[in-house]
């Protein structure tokens, strides 16, 4: 099941940080530099610059209409329960596997995406997985009981399980190394600002409507990939090299020579495939092992808090807290996301990565154990007045800690404790992890609470502190250090 999920991202990422310095715009005539020489050719790199920008961020704002639909998908549920059971006539159970079926396809999407990928290219990947969700919307749309619900939400999720891959694979491999970072964070957040609007949208809207809805970033997604280049690593892989060369040039400004860098590109893939291929067992090596520990480790903490519960049902939990209307709860939700998510992308490279996500996970065990309060108290009969309030503050806790570290920090950290050469099958290895802790968190989560809706908060706040406690015992500090030398401070 080897994918080379995280390969092609390093791949994109080593190219770049090997290629050397822009050099000083400064035209030297002898012994002597020509100042006005030099004003000129740094007014003409910086036009240069300046096209080659506005493509990048031209192909990047294309790529992230996937992310957006990601987003849109994962957010359909929440605000859509009530509506749906009523207009279905669906059990409680029969709905819970239908917000479920997501993680199903996402884990199956995500397990293929690497072939697909490398098959298709970036962009047919992205062509195929608009496919998939488009299919997905509709049958969802024109649903008239489960079965087509179902398999309306299985597609959906099997083609953000591709998205989830390539396009951060794809602005990976078309950004200088100067704006990836930058144009990096725009993939998570995009993801969390589709599932805010479609939180907004669904709390005023039909079912039916929102599903609709769904289609217009995959439209948008569609028509704007004619418009850009293909993926040059993926051009020089396949060998088709006078394509790798017009899709570099067009990324980097037409006037600009991009021989050293694509020398840099091919050099490196061709390093990269003399590479022995890893197989699964060499995860389990004494040198691998704390990796593999590190990340299945890290993953599985962020689905064990409970996200796609919480996340999922939002609306309902606020209901079952005796809130008369979920649509409050629902828009702070909507509204808390997208500015902490921004922050976190800010702190992540400021506070590092393991102070971030500590303090992400103290403010996910806060907002659990403040809903777990609200629940107990509703559950005998206490301070009624208090608890709708006590369940949305603590809900709009739990989302504003999860976002800023708990959301994307561990997806960072599992990108760099790998080695290069079994970034592939580690990926895979901690993709279905990932994927297979939120179906078990999104189909049990309805069960649990009707169970018992105060111990079932308290457990999530019990896995935070967990969390904090694996993060402190085993992750190490990856800010501001060299692959080798994460490797290093793992392995001794």
């Amino acid at each position: 099941m080897g994918i080379d999920q995280y390969k092609d991202v390093e791949s994109g990422e080593a190219n770049s940080n090997r290629l050397g310095d822009l050099q000083e715009p400064f035209i030297q005539q002898g012994n002597k530099t020509t100042e006005s020489a030099a004003c000129r050719d740094a007014e003409a790199d910086k036009r240069v610059q300046n096209g080659s920008i506005n493509m990048v961020l031209l192909s990047t704002f294309v790529a992230v209409c996937g992310s957006f639909s990601f987003g849109s998908c994962v957010g359909y549920s929440a605000p859509t329960q009530a509506a749906i059971r009523a207009d279905l006539k669906l059990s409680l159970a029969e709905y819970s596997m239908f917000g479920s079926l997501v993680t199903i396809g996402a884990m199956l999407g995500a397990v293929t995406s690497g072939r697909v990928a490398d098959f298709m290219g970036r962009k047919g990947a992205m062509r195929m997985s608009s496919g998939f969700c488009i299919t997905g919307w509709i049958a969802i749309f024109f649903s008239k009981g489960s079965f087509s619900l179902d398999l309306g939400r299985f597609f959906t999720g099997y083609g953000i399980g591709v998205i989830s891959y390539v396009v951060p694979v794809y602005i990976a491999e078309i950004a200088p190394k100067n704006l990836r970072g930058g144009l990096a964070t725009t993939n998570q957040l995009m993801i969390v600002i589709g599932s805010s609007v479609s939180f907004l949208i669904g709390s005023v809207v039909t079912w039916r409507t929102l599903a609709l809805s769904g289609l217009m970033p995959l439209i948008s997604l569609l028509i704007g990939l004619c418009f850009i280049p293909e993926s040059p690593r993926w051009l020089a892989k396949v060998g088709r090299e006078k394509d790798f060369h017009a899709a570099l040039g067009r990324l980097r400004g037409k006037d600009t020579d991009v021989s050293e860098e694509a020398a840099e590109i091919q050099d490196y893939i061709a390093t990269l495939e003399s590479l022995p291929k890893a197989q699964f067992l060499d995860l389990f090596r004494s040198k691998h092992v704390r990796s593999v520990v590190i990340g299945v480790g890290i993953m599985a903490c962020q689905q064990a808090v409970g996200i796609n519960g919480i996340g999922f049902y939002a609306a309902e939990t606020f209901v079952a807290a005796g809130l008369s209307s979920s649509n409050i709860g629902t828009i702070g939700y909507a509204c808390i996301q997208i500015p902490i998510t921004l922050l976190g992308a800010i702190l992540m490279d400021k506070s590092g990565r393991r102070p971030l996500i500590m303090v992400s996970a103290s403010g996910t065990f806060l907002g659990c154990f403040i809903t777990g309060i609200a629940f107990l108290l509703r559950g005998q009969s206490l301070l009624l007045d208090w608890v709708p309030m006590l369940a949305v503050a603590g809900v709009l806790i739990y989302i504003a800690a999860f976002s800023i570290g708990m959301g994307s920090v561990p997806w960072v950290i599992m990108s760099e404790i790998f080695p290069i050469n079994v970034k592939g099958i580690a990926g895979s290895l901690v993709v279905l992890v990932t994927w297979l802790g939120a179906w078990i968190v999104s189909y049990t989560y309805n069960f649990l609470m009707i169970w018992n809706a105060p111990g079932t908060l308290f457990m999530y706040g019990g896995c935070s502190l967990v969390t904090i406690l694996f993060v402190a015992k085993f992750v190490p500090e990856t800010r501001g250090k060299t692959l080798e030398e994460i490797q290093a401070s793992i392995n001794s």
